[in-house]
Formats: structure tokens, sequence, C-alpha cells
């Protein structure tokens, strides 16, 4: 089954970055739909291959769209674009959205929009040309959020502390925390007060502006934490009682154990901590993608 080309007609031309203020006003025009709602247009769709509920899912959650978007602005990349590869995204989502697993659209459709909008800045940075692996797509993705918690946003290189910091967590050699930051650096912030029209009137932070979440970002936020504390409760079952411990002193404790201490009480080195460590998390992050799979919440793309 498959949503037909008539489909993605019903969502309004983007026309370039110049035309993005028009496209942001027309999305808002599209109503949320109720959960009932929802749910019958999915069946209707998974059933009868109806193209007009089909429209209608999509349509509702533009605005999802184009909100996770807007998240990605910083990495130098048009914005009409991210939105048009966030919709291809949201399309597949309705596509294979499975109404009766319990879950809302926007909470399942949220996982594809993300994973289209991520490969697309990947096969657009240089960063793809000279091979990605995955610790470096993971830090590519993280880079600015970590950096963000620890307000290192100095020009030039990073600290050692937080370089250290950044590499430890993010499970990278320092190295490469340096290198992608020194190649981020290259790409450009886009700022926030780039005036949206050519007359110079409004800008992005005016539309961004939003202390009302909307209704479908909400319950999907909601729903996503549930499934990822799931998840996480689920995948820590594939560790030994040791890597638990050692993983939940070093990375989930409000107050983080030292290499030192954990060291002390397994009577092991640090260097033997640290490779516990890192083994757990590999071992989590690979039970959670798997878990991921099993409840189909992960893309194939991603």
């Amino acid at each position: 089954m498959a949503i037909k080309s008539s489909t993605p007609a019903t969502i309004p031309a983007l026309g370039g970055e110049a035309g993005l203020n028009r496209y942001l006003s027309e999305i808002r025009k599209f109503p949320l739909l109720q959960p009932e709602e929802e749910y019958m247009l999915a069946k209707r769709f998974q059933e009868h291959g109806d193209t007009e509920a089909a429209a209608k899912l999509v349509t509702s959650h533009l605005r999802l769209v184009a909100k996770i978007a807007m998240g990605y602005r910083g990495y130098g990349l048009p914005t009409a674009e991210l939105i048009s590869e966030g919709n291809i995204g949201l399309m597949q989502g309705v596509k294979k959205f499975e109404p009766d697993r319990g879950f809302r659209l926007a909470t399942y459709a949220m996982w594809w929009i993300r994973a289209s909008i991520q490969e697309y800045i990947l096969r657009s940075w240089s960063l793809v040309k000279m091979g990605t692996t995955a610790a470096q797509k993971k830090l590519f993705f993280n880079l600015r959020r970590m950096k963000s918690q620890l307000d290192a946003f100095e020009e030039g290189d990073l600290n050692a502390v937080h370089v250290a910091k950044i590499a430890t967590d993010l499970g990278v050699t320092e190295d490469e925390v340096h290198s992608m930051n020194r190649r981020m650096a290259m790409g450009g912030d886009t700022s926030l007060n780039v005036p949206m029209r050519e007359d110079g009137e409004g800008q992005w932070q005016d539309w961004l502006v939003d202390t009302d979440p909307l209704q479908d970002e909400r319950l999907a936020d909601s729903q996503e934490k549930d499934v990822r504390h799931d998840m996480l409760t689920e995948a820590m079952d594939s560790l030994n009682d040791r890597e638990k411990h050692i993983l939940a002193e070093r990375r989930l404790a409000d107050d983080p154990k030292t290499l030192e201490e954990l060291s002390q009480v397994y009577g092991v080195s640090r260097e033997r901590v640290r490779q516990i460590e890192v083994r757990a998390f590999d071992k989590l992050q690979k039970a959670m993608m798997r878990i991921a799979g099993e409840k189909r919440l992960l893309p194939a793309m991603a």
C-alpha cells in the first residue's frame, strides 16, 4: 500500500526560502485531529487505501514537521529544503503507521521526520564524502547540544575539559571531537534575526516564539519519553550486573561516579572500568535499536 501521487498535491507549495513565510501561514490553517478522528482516518487509509484520509493525516501534521525542521536550521542548509525533506519523512510515517498499536501518529511520524531530515543533512555536508561512520553521525548530530549544555560556544577550538567531557559522553575520541567541531564551525549558523521577507519585515524568531506548544507536539513529546523509557528499561536487560551498575553510575546518575571510584569497587584498573563502560553503552545502543525495530518505531533509513 502506498500514498498515491495525488496526496502531496494537498500540501502548500514551499516555493523556496522566499515563499517560506507564506507557507508557514498556510499550514496553520489545517486543523489538528482529535484522537478518534485520527484513528478512523488511519484505518480508512490502512484498510481501503483512502488517499483523502491520508492527505488529512499529512496536512494536520505539517506544523509538527516545520517545528522539527527549525531545530536543524543551524547546519547552514535552506530551511525550506529541511521542511521539504521532513514532509517526505512524514508521508513515509503515514504510509507505515499502524493505529492499532496504541501510539498517536505524531509520536510515530516524529521518528521518520527526523530521520529524513538527518539523512538530507548528511548527504549535503562534505563530511559524508569523506566516509561517515556511525560514531561520526552520532557526534555530528549531538555536538551542538553538548556544547550548549556546557556553554561552550567560544571561538576556535574547544578547551581540553569540554573536549574530554564530550568525548566520554558520546563514546568517541577527543581527536574526533576536535575534527568535527572544526568542520561544523566552517558551516556557520543561521541567525534567528534573519528577515523572513525581502522588505525586511519579520524575523525567524518571531515565528519561533510560541509559549503554547502544539497539541500534537506536546502529546508526541510525552509519548516519546514514555516509549524511550520503556525501551531503555528493556534494553538494560541485555547487560550483565556489572555492566548495568557501571553504566548507571557513569551515565545515568545525577552525580556520576569517577573511574577511580568504580575501579576501587571492582578491584580493577580505571582503564578496565572505562572499557566496560564503553562496551556496555555500545550493547545498550544496539539493544535499543533492535527493540525500536521490533516495535516498528525505527525507520529503515535510520
